[in-house]
């Protein structure tokens, strides 16, 4: 009997992915620039509002082409299977495989921290290598237990979250005050350089909005509940943001943010005094077993929608008794601890981002292309707004991706040649795919 990923489930793994440590970090580097806390919170608002667009025009995309993989189903169909592998591949190793790596490594870093103190390296690769082993075999034996595991610890990193803030408004010995009126030069602010670069780690903070689309196959009604599940678990994820960027202007003064990475630590410390460190460690150790998980159910959708179109490559898409692709979810936490034993990933990282990005942005636009294309196609539900909030995540998309590419050449460089590299793939494995 066929199995199937519950509403809930989905929904959690769209909130996994996209809540990690990147909003316990950025805004420090925003404050450099952005001293408004009215621009700030807009800053968050804006790439949540891009978000939630992106989730809409991915609905109508999921509804229409229900199938697993992600933007390789999308992209294969709407421009050419060579897109489509490309985006599959980039998806899964870079996407998913590099992500899940630095993911675990910073849990190993708060763990060992919290319970023994500094430790040498090859302990904290140990912890982060078990820690991937673990939610791996966890997600291999079957849906169910695979369900419980990810809302469980989604549950978790919500209401921790919910926790936090509410410690954060409630006992801070000696809160800011805080206008949420703009400030006189704040439209010189808001149409700068500095306004859009800031924008850019806002973006990559909500990346993982699109996560339900992987496992499109694997849920019971998809064309009804997957626009429901993308929207819901976006706009959730963009009301926690909000409220824990509020919690850290609140608690801790514009001075003590600028500049630090370590946000968390500093309004924790703020909230409970000297045990803030041990406070924020242990939240984040939780908030990150869950990312790590939904990265491992999503990611390894994409390979197995790969092999099921390249004979070649056909072992990624054998299933188990419960249907869940158990060799390519081997094949990505394989390479995720290749990444934490080399620490390869962390080049990867600096330009994923960029190239997620085009990944999304052609995706949206295909929205366009393939109304033009296939006008009598089934979609079960479109747009709302349609074609204003597709193009807004376009400008917003394209917008960050130019800035990116302008201040960060070499990242950009870095991302076509994993392009090339994807074409070579193709190119390798063409002769086997499944006509």
């Amino acid at each position: 009997m066929r199995t199937y990923y519950s509403k809930t489930a989905a929904t959690s793994i769209i909130i996994a992915n996209m809540i990690g440590t990147g909003v316990f970090t950025s805004i420090g580097f925003q404050l450099l620039d952005i001293q408004s806390i009215f621009l700030i919170l807009l800053l968050w608002a804006i790439g949540g509002i891009a978000a939630l667009c992106g989730a809409a025009t991915y609905a109508e995309l999921g509804a229409a082409l229900p199938r697993s993989g992600g933007e390789y189903n999308f992209l294969g169909r709407i421009y050419h299977p060579l897109a489509g592998f490309i985006s599959g591949w980039i998806s899964t190793i870079i996407g998913f495989a590099a992500p899940i790596a630095a993911v675990a490594l910073a849990f190993s870093d708060y763990s060992t921290a919290i319970i023994f103190g500094s430790q040498p390296i090859w302990i904290k690769k140990i912890i982060a290598c078990l820690l991937v082993i673990t939610i791996t075999l966890i997600h291999v034996k079957n849906k169910d237990i695979s369900s419980k595991f990810q809302i469980g610890f989604t549950s978790i990193k919500i209401f921790l979250i919910i926790g936090f803030c509410f410690c954060a408004f409630t006992i801070t010995p000696e809160p800011q005050s805080i206008s949420f009126l703009p400030q006189k030069g704040d439209l010189n602010i808001f149409t700068s350089t500095a306004f859009g670069i800031s924008l850019i780690y806002v973006s990559y903070a909500y990346t993982g909005w699109n996560a339900a689309v992987y496992i499109t196959s694997e849920l019971e009604r998809p064309q009804k509940d997957l626009p429901k599940i993308l929207i819901s678990g976006t706009a959730i994820v963009m009301a926690l943001y909000l409220l824990l960027n509020l919690a850290f202007l609140y608690t801790s003064p514009i001075a003590e943010l600028e500049g630090k990475i370590e946000i968390g630590y500093i309004t924790a410390t703020n909230i409970f005094g000297a045990n803030g460190a041990v406070v924020v460690g242990m939240m984040l150790c939780l908030l990150l077993v869950s990312t790590i998980s939904a990265m491992t159910i999503a990611g390894p959708r994409a390979l197995q929608a790969i092999g099921e179109d390249f004979n070649s490559l056909g072992f990624l898409s054998k299933v188990n008794k419960s249907d869940i692709p158990k060799n390519a979810i081997f094949f990505q936490s394989i390479v995720a601890l290749i990444y934490i034993l080399t620490s390869s990933f962390e080049t990867i990282i600096i330009f994923a981002g960029m190239i997620l990005a085009l990944n999304s942005f052609l995706a949206i636009l295909g929205v366009f292309i393939l109304r033009k294309k296939e006008p009598d196609l089934n979609r079960p539900y479109r747009t709302f707004g349609y074609p204003f909030v597709p193009t807004f995540y376009l400008i917003i998309t394209f917008t960050m991706i130019v800035l990116a590419a302008v201040n960060q050449p070499l990242n950009a460089l870095g991302s076509v040649a994993i392009i090339i590299v994807g074409i070579l793939f193709y190119k390798y494995f063409e002769s086997s795919k499944n006509i």
